[in-house]
């Protein structure tokens, strides 16, 4: 990692790669699936376990997919998975996206799916992005915006767990409301045909809300984001056993209702 990189908040916890390897290019990027065509060439940026990149690799096979994370150890899962798949156009590498060790015009796309969020300079990431996209490619991006989290009903401590998980971020030097800056880094980064746009996860049913707080009530006690939040001063052991428990307990309400929006750009080149 270079300088530049933010700490990466979350860590790869099972609590963490249990939301991550949910992730599928139709839940989760489907803004870009009218941009896969078979045969293009494609670069995923913070791939991670490498769910989204083996949905590429189907959807644009013989082209090839290159899925890239700034941690060795998830690309182990990332591989396992293209391995389950039988995926031949895929392959994974630790790379950092300030600066990608990849040729000038290399790819056809280049996708980064909640990554923009972590890093120092998304700007700077997103110019590299830029740099190895061929002309007439597309730069994409997706990210969550925490601050726009929403849910029902009201739970006092998760309003205080959405702001203890922002501070940490930005502590961290990320940036949690990253969807709403989508389109003003890409600016920045130099990009003149943006389309922006926005989607959204919802979790309402039963074994969606189960999940969804079940995981976060485990990632607020034992990943690596809470090992940063108890280190970083920002809360204390007790605390996040609170938030926890506050979580477990909104997952078991018949009426409880999460929305995570995001904000979306394709870049073109």
């Amino acid at each position: 990692m270079t300088h530049e990189t933010a700490v990466y908040t979350h860590g790869h916890h099972e609590s963490v790669l249990r939301s991550h390897s949910w992730r599928t290019v139709e839940n989760s990027a489907a803004y870009l699936i009218p941009e896969l065509r078979t045969g293009l060439d494609v670069l995923d940026v913070g791939c991670g376990p490498g769910t989204i990149t083996g949905d590429l690799a189907a959807r644009v096979a013989p082209g090839r997919v290159t899925g890239v994370d700034a941690a060795e150890d998830v690309l182990t899962k990332a591989r396992a998975v293209a391995d389950e798949r039988g995926l031949d156009n895929v392959e994974f590498a630790v790379a950092d996206v300030h600066a990608l060790d990849f040729p000038d015009d290399s790819f056809d796309i280049v996708h980064a799916h909640q990554v923009l969020q972590h890093v120092g300079d998304p700007v700077r990431a997103l110019r590299e992005m830029r740099r190895v996209c061929r002309p007439g490619g597309v730069v994409a991006a997706r990210d969550s915006d925490y601050g726009a989290f929403v849910w029902f009903p009201e739970a006092p401590a998760l309003d205080g767990w959405q702001a203890l998980y922002r501070r940490v971020a930005r502590a961290n030097g990320g940036e949690p409301d990253a969807g709403r800056r989508l389109l003003s880094w890409a600016r920045q980064a130099g990009f003149t045909d943006v389309t922006s746009s926005a989607g959204a996860w919802c979790f309402a049913t039963p074994e969606e809300r189960a999940w969804w707080s079940g995981l976060w009530a485990d990632r607020t006690t034992e990943s690596v984001y809470a090992r940063l939040a108890v280190e970083g001063g920002h809360t204390s052991p007790e605390e996040l056993a609170a938030i926890a428990d506050a979580w477990r307990a909104w997952g078991r309400e018949p009426d409880a209702w999460f929305m995570v929006p995001h904000g979306e750009i394709l870049c073109r080149v």
